[in-house]
């Protein structure tokens, strides 16, 4: 993973940047990037100017999620639905390549940021000696606003998922929706749609397109107005780590939503109140068919999910935090 996004022509950028100017934090935005903070990358460089404060710049790492526990579960959730794949041999190499790294780049930073306390646990778990400072991810609620959406018209009873389609979770996710949820609820939605919204939908997601109900729509400018013209969006998440920004852009937009407790793990949303929760496929199809007969019981769910999100998760809430663990 450290060098899947390796550019000696960055590295060398890098460099000059951190030779010529001096910065008091620099932040690492995930465990892709975390290959330059180490030797020989240029963060780890005896010619790296001194902060204005004097001394060497703060190193944060903000961990997007515990690298090496996704990869884990992904692992777990491949070999209990499938057996001993491709796919569950690879993750159940990777997680174990990928704890050894992470540690390695949690012990070389000043500062690690996780996204949940559920992820700072598990980077704790790495090295005690660590210290996770627990920020979790936000959203411009501005910008997530259903009434500055400009409008948009899906057929009626649509079903919205959205994110980047070849990322093994969503994948999955969509297929296990598809095979296991839609057959339960057509009898009771005959009109049902559902719309697969993100770039690079991975060639595994071509047998649904055979499906008159299942609509793959790839890459588009933005997601905002299918979120708000779903009738319910869906997190049908069964794998995976951290948190789901796509749950806080549907809470912010009051989209009535249907997830997975893995999906919405790591916030604190309350299962009846701000959505609803289900993790077996006929409780998932049962909170579908419920919200779309009951409008009134949708439009208090995004009310309550919108207030939830601008409440904890505005990046006026967010920003202020990080702020803090620079200083410290």
């Amino acid at each position: 993973m450290g060098l899947r996004l390796w550019s000696a022509e960055f590295q060398r950028q890098l460099a000059a940047w951190l030779r010529d100017d001096a910065y008091d934090v620099i932040q690492v935005e995930g465990l892709e990037l975390a290959r330059y903070t180490s030797p020989p990358g240029p963060l780890s460089s005896s010619k790296m100017a001194h902060s204005r404060r004097g001394g060497k710049p703060l190193i944060v790492l903000d961990d997007h999620n515990a690298e090496y526990l996704l990869q884990k579960r992904i692992a777990e959730a491949e070999i209990a639905a499938r057996g001993w794949n491709a796919g569950a041999v690879y993750s159940s190499v990777q997680w174990r390549k990928l704890r050894n790294f992470e540690r390695r780049v949690c012990r070389q930073s000043d500062r690690v940021v996780c996204v949940s306390a559920a992820d700072a646990d598990a980077i704790q778990r790495l090295d005690p000696a660590v210290k996770a400072h627990v920020i979790p991810n936000g959203v411009d609620t501005d910008v997530y606003q259903r009434e500055k959406v400009p409008p948009f018209t899906l057929p009626p009873h649509t079903l919205v998922f959205t994110g980047t389609m070849d990322f093994r979770p969503n994948v999955d996710a969509m297929l296990w929706f598809a095979q296991e949820v839609l057959p339960l609820l057509k009898p009771h939605v005959p009109a049902v749609q559902v719309y697969i919204v993100g770039q690079r939908p991975h060639a595994r997601l071509n047998a649904l397109r055979a499906d008159p109900a299942i609509t793959i729509t790839g890459a588009v400018d933005d997601t905002r107005p299918y979120i708000v013209a779903a009738s319910v969006y869906i997190v049908p998440l069964r794998m995976g780590g951290g948190t789901r920004l796509k749950l806080l852009e549907a809470l912010s937009l009051q989209a009535p939503i249907v997830s997975t407790t893995l999906g919405a793990e790591g916030f604190a949303v309350t299962n009846g109140k701000e959505l609803l929760l289900a993790d077996e496929a006929a409780a998932f199809a049962r909170s579908i068919v419920e919200l779309i007969d009951n409008r009134e019981r949708a439009r208090l769910l995004g009310n309550a999910g919108r207030s939830f999100a601008v409440q904890h998760y505005d990046w006026r809430s967010i920003v202020p935090r990080f702020e803090q663990v620079y200083q410290r």
